[in-house]
């Protein structure tokens, strides 16, 4: 509420404002403006988390199978299955656990409208900020299939065998990087290790997957 000041002037009198209203609004807009900024770079990197979880996991997967599957066909097929169950597990995942922030904060507001401690205004504003299940389900399940197209497009259109390994290993090398540093600074973290740490991790996944199913491949148990 602006507050009106009155100074005593043995010529004239004079009346001074004082703009609270204005001053009140300004820190209002200010922290909505920062809250909202907050809001979006947490979704931001949950998006940016789940390409490189569909990057990751894709192309590990597609080099386990291509440790004893040399030809394209094989390697993109399970690229194909990993992809739309990694999607699939991960926008269930996320709606399940949206969901379930939704009804624990709807119920804390019900028992405080009856304890008459809130009222239902405050439940119509709180439903609104809170986010969608279905919209974070299919943001998460879409920010997977962008990682996992990644490797899936690098070998599509090769056959040599050793040299599509290699394209894969680079083209998700590449954008490991993309994702650590952009991970980085959404989080105000050390680039260079941040972007090291992911890619050193990619590297041992990937690794890891091609050398235990060549490993299995070698023994005989499977049909090579």
């Amino acid at each position: 509420m602006a507050t009106t000041t009155t100074v005593d002037n043995l010529d004239h009198p004079s009346i001074k404002h004082t703009n609270l209203d204005v001053e009140s609004q300004q820190t209002q807009e200010t922290t909505e403006v920062i809250f909202d900024y907050a809001k979006r770079a947490q979704w931001l990197r949950a998006a940016l988390l789940g390409a490189n979880d569909g990057l990751l996991s894709t192309a590990s997967l597609m080099m386990g199978v291509g440790a004893v599957r040399q030809d394209v066909k094989t390697m993109i097929l399970s690229g194909m299955a990993g992809l739309v169950a990694g999607a699939c597990s991960m926008a269930i995942g996320e709606f399940v656990s949206v969901y379930s922030q939704y009804d624990i904060e709807m119920s804390q507001i019900k028992r405080e409208i009856t304890n008459g401690l809130s009222t239902y205004d405050l439940l119509e504003d709180k439903k609104n900020e809170l986010p969608s299940p279905t919209k974070a389900a299919v943001a998460s399940a879409s920010a997977f299939a962008v990682g996992a197209a990644v490797p899936l497009l690098a070998a599509a259109f090769i056959n040599s065998y050793h040299v599509r390994l290699v394209v894969v290993v680079l083209a998700v090398s590449m954008a490991l990087v993309g994702f650590g540093g952009l991970s980085a600074v959404l989080g105000r973290g050390p680039i260079v290790k941040s972007t090291l740490r992911v890619l050193f991790g990619g590297w041992v996944a990937m690794g890891v997957t091609f050398g235990l199913t060549k490993a299995v491949g070698s023994t005989g148990l499977i049909n090579t």
